[in-house]
């Protein structure tokens, strides 16, 4: 009753007719409803599970895993009549990209946070249909000299970090928690370009000759490095890590630049948002599998800190950020921002960095996450392929598109770990604000204190 009669008295105080007096002392001001773009608050987990259930009925439904014939478009079963007519059937989507590494990595996480086998079949699947049809495609086609269709050479004949990295490590993970599927032979396929044949500078750091020679691109720290450490090579990984850190991370912006020319006196400054997350993201993926004890391991810790401040300093009041960090009049983009929910929520998780302090801001970046996720579970706001650019209006101006790969498994990958957080943390809204609390508060009165 005595809420009733509060909201009676506050619609009555703020009605045209009383809007003569309504003051400080008459009106709970404090109370007014804010009118928020986005949603505000503790998302509820069955909310968040609807929402990432919704991603993963489109991808299952879009995504199919058939070889067939070019020109018959008839699917080829027996895969020893694979030869150089034979194709994947299209999809909305490419199974052997590097954002579909992403995808198989998100999914074996989501399946195993909330038990739902669906996510792990459908990585599961995927790579070992990858893995099957690999070895016939390289007898049938590339050994008989002729050039696989462009989405099996991928798989066949990597050529790039893009080809090989992120569905390495994936398939690494997955055999890692599986040990009956077979991805071995396609996993020493990826990690042979990934160590030993793709282009580096002297001190081992990956880079590219595009745009121009010995160009560092922040988005191969992510293509390489996890694979590199979940192989086992840890020090290497650490050591082309602060390769990485030491030319393209700004201390007094706690961001990186995206693109860095070894040599060159002057730097291209542009702090692109994606590939910001897939530094935080490789950060966070070398932390989860470098040893406890190894010796550089606060030195990667402390770098992921480091990255966060400068990130949390930036997050728009949507929840979201932009597609140039630090220029608000660039776009607010979704793939950045689901990076960015997972690698915070995860810290949390993991203990590398205070509830209490990012607990709002990840639920936060969530909130505007889902709001991208469409009822048919399309992920809208995402800006497509991007290279390295040196001003700032080719970054301002990359679409956005629906059917952009890069948000798809980042937001699967963002809602489970939310979906973590919500069963381990202790996060309340108190006096109209989200909190996190060490324990579960059983009231909805305004908290003081956690005692």
């Amino acid at each position: 009753m005595k809420n009733i009669l509060l909201s009676l008295t506050l619609s009555l105080a703020l009605s045209p007719a009383f809007a003569q007096e309504v003051n400080d002392a008459t009106t709970p001001l404090h109370l007014m409803k804010p009118a928020y773009k986005i949603p505000y608050g503790v998302p509820k987990k069955a909310e968040v599970k609807a929402d990432i259930d919704r991603i993963l009925t489109y991808l299952e439904g879009t995504t199919p895993m058939v070889v067939e014939d070019m020109t018959t478009l008839q699917p080829i079963t027996d895969y020893k009549k694979i030869d150089a007519n034979s194709r994947l059937k299209q999809g909305s989507f490419r199974l052997t990209s590097y954002e579909w590494g992403v995808t198989y990595s998100a999914m074996l996480a989501a399946g195993r946070i909330t038990g739902d086998k669906r996510y792990t079949d459908y990585a599961e699947q995927r790579m070992q249909f990858l893995a099957d049809i690999a070895p016939y495609f390289d007898k049938n086609v590339l050994k008989k000299g002729k050039t696989p269709e462009a989405t099996v050479r991928k798989i066949v004949a990597p050529a790039a970090l893009d080809d090989a990295g992120a569905i390495c490590c994936a398939m690494i993970k997955a055999s890692k928690a599986n040990s009956s599927l077979r991805l071995q032979e396609q996993i020493d396929r990826y990690a042979d370009f990934v160590l030993n044949k793709e282009l580096r500078l002297p001190d081992g750091t990956f880079s590219r000759n595009r745009p121009l020679k010995n160009s560092l691109w922040l988005d191969d720290m992510f293509m390489g490095l996890p694979t590199e450490a979940f192989s086992g090579h840890y020090d290497e990984a650490v050591k082309h890590y602060f390769g990485f850190v030491r030319r393209m991370f700004v201390p007094e912006l706690n961001l990186y630049r995206h693109g860095y020319i070894e040599g060159r006196a002057e730097q291209p400054n542009f702090f692109w948002g994606r590939a910001n997350g897939w530094a935080l993201l490789t950060t966070c993926e070398l932390l989860d599998v470098l040893p406890k004890d190894h010796p550089r391991r606060p030195e990667v810790m402390e770098q992921y800190r480091k990255h966060v401040r400068g990130l949390i300093a930036l997050q728009s009041g949507e929840g979201f950020w932009h597609q140039l960090l630090n220029r608000e009049d660039s776009y607010l983009e979704s793939s950045c921002t689901a990076i960015y929910a997972y690698c915070l929520a995860h810290g949390i998780n993991e203990g590398w960095i205070e509830a209490n302090a990012y607990g709002g801001a990840t639920l936060l970046a969530w909130n505007a996450v889902s709001t991208e996720i469409q009822p048919n579970g399309q992920v809208t706001g995402t800006c497509v392929g991007t290279g390295m650019a040196f001003d700032p209006a080719f970054y301002y101006y990359r679409p956005v598109h629906v059917m952009a790969a890069h948000a798809y498994g980042p937001a699967i990958w963002a809602g489970a770990e939310i979906i973590r957080l919500l069963d381990t943390q202790h996060p309340k809204m108190n006096d109209s604000a989200v909190h996190f609390y060490s324990a579960e508060q059983n009231t909805d009165k305004p908290i003081f204190n956690e005692e």
